[in-house]
């Protein structure tokens, strides 16, 4: 019955969605890949909104139900059938009533399994898309036959992009616009395949965006954010956006700042929208934790190359007197789930001074690294649900200067970890990810 009620659901959000679109005709901003989709969601709101009327689809929902809620402008209701009902008939206001509604949305879509983005990018048909990443194993491979399947995958949205899109530049013509990371040899392979116009973001020098100068910042020896370099069109603009650290958090900003220069935004004005944003929980954010320690809060989801990405900045991180990785099984990899975890151990050492795993696959991270000549004294391993006793056994034994960085699949729920090494002075529902009723449940 549950399932009967969820798929007519989908249906009848998904007719409202389609309406809505074509009554209202919003430009659409559709954001995809296989890492830093709700960053780089986020950061669009941001450097766009003030300067545009936009909405975005909250959190991570970026599913068949999440892109129609985003449209309609509700919020999940989950096993609350009169929420569902509420939402359902606010979508049947806006399009019997004429409400005010905004000239942009930006939302993610995302893809568990094949078929996924195909099913919504036939009707969604996006004005702009950005392509974040497509790593060499990225989340939810397992679901599929190869990462080249999960490219596919996310071009499906690109095949489905309005015709007209936005005014194309000295020329009266329309165009979709595609927006891809230039540092990433999957999507700029999109990228080529597109015949309408598209721009790059990243590093490298062939990008029509390319960040340089890049480091953390840092106030009264403790690390706040990152600050950066925008150089595009010949000038060179200063951004700094606070409260969370990584090359992925700067992809995200580069990304945003590509979608500003396309709407037609100036590009400081944007930048500086992106200096008073919030990082979304989860996401590599700076959190003060107990007796003066810094925790690196990465714990929304996992994958190698975002593992890798996160040690590195562990690493980055002036004035640290001892560095703690704190890593949980990476899911839904399928057969390369052996080799990725080893992989990661072999790592670690390069990176941390000590290493604690949770979860049966995490332990074989905690094996390699013994093999690379880390003692093991430095090497702790727990098994999945030991969330809070990792957290209370580590936080008795923090001092000033450690940096301790938390990261794990969702299902591993290492925000459990976190919220034991905050400092008393934060309230764990207000900065860490998954602290709806629906997942505090599941405690």
């Amino acid at each position: 019955m549950r399932e009967l009620f969820k798929i007519i659901l989908i249906q009848v959000l998904t007719l409202e969605a389609r309406m809505i679109l074509w009554k209202y005709d919003p430009k659409v901003i559709a954001v995809t890949g296989s890492m830093g989709k709700t960053t780089t969601k986020d950061a669009i709101f941001a450097a766009l909104h003030g300067h545009v009327s936009i909405r975005k689809s909250e959190k991570s929902y970026n599913s068949e139900i999440g892109v129609p809620l985003a449209i309609i402008g509700c919020e999940s209701a989950w096993g609350n059938v009169v929420g569902w009902l509420r939402n359902i008939a606010h979508g049947l206001r806006l399009l019997i009533l004429k409400e005010e509604y905004p000239g942009w949305l930006v939302v993610e879509v995302g893809a568990d399994r094949p078929g996924d983005i195909r099913r919504i990018a036939v009707w969604l048909h996006p004005d702009v898309a950005v392509i974040t990443a497509i790593p060499a194993v990225p989340p939810h491979v397992e679901f599929f036959t190869s990462t080249d399947h999960i490219a596919r995958e996310k071009r499906s949205l690109i095949n489905h992009m309005k015709h007209e899109g936005l005014p194309a530049p000295g020329s009266s013509r329309q165009a979709g616009r595609v927006i891809v990371n230039g540092d990433d040899e999957r999507t700029l392979a999109i990228q080529r395949d597109y015949r309408g116009i598209s721009h790059t973001f990243g590093f490298g020098e062939h990008n029509e965006l390319k960040a340089s100068h890049d480091e953390i910042t840092y106030e009264g020896g403790h690390p706040v954010g990152v600050q950066y370099r925008i150089n595009v069109d010949g000038a060179s603009i200063p951004v700094f956006m606070r409260g969370a650290l990584g090359k992925p958090r700067i992809y995200a900003g580069l990304a945003a700042l590509a979608v500003a220069k396309v709407v037609g935004l100036d590009l400081i004005s944007a930048a500086s929208s992106l200096a008073a944003w919030d990082p979304p929980p989860g996401r590599m954010r700076i959190l003060p934790g107990k007796h003066g320690s810094i925790i690196l809060d990465d714990t929304y989801n996992s994958s190698p190359d975002a593992v890798v990405a996160a040690l590195e900045t562990l690493k980055s991180v002036a004035h640290a007197k001892k560095r703690i990785a704190v890593l949980g099984d990476m899911l839904e990899l399928g057969r390369f789930s052996t080799e990725a975890h080893r992989r990661i151990g072999e790592l670690v050492p390069k990176y941390a001074g000590e290493l604690i795993t949770i979860g049966f696959r995490a332990k074989m991270m905690a094996s390699s690294a013994m093999e690379k000549k880390m003692k093991g004294e430095k090497i702790q391993s727990y098994d999945q649900g030991e969330c809070e006793k990792v957290g209370t056994e580590l936080a008795a034994r923090l001092k000033p200067g450690y940096i301790v960085l938390v990261k794990g699949s969702q299902a591993m729920r290492t925000e459990r970890v976190v919220k034991e090494l905050l400092a008393d002075s934060l309230q764990p529902s207000e900065v860490l990810v998954r602290q709806d009723a629906e997942w505090m449940k599941d405690q």
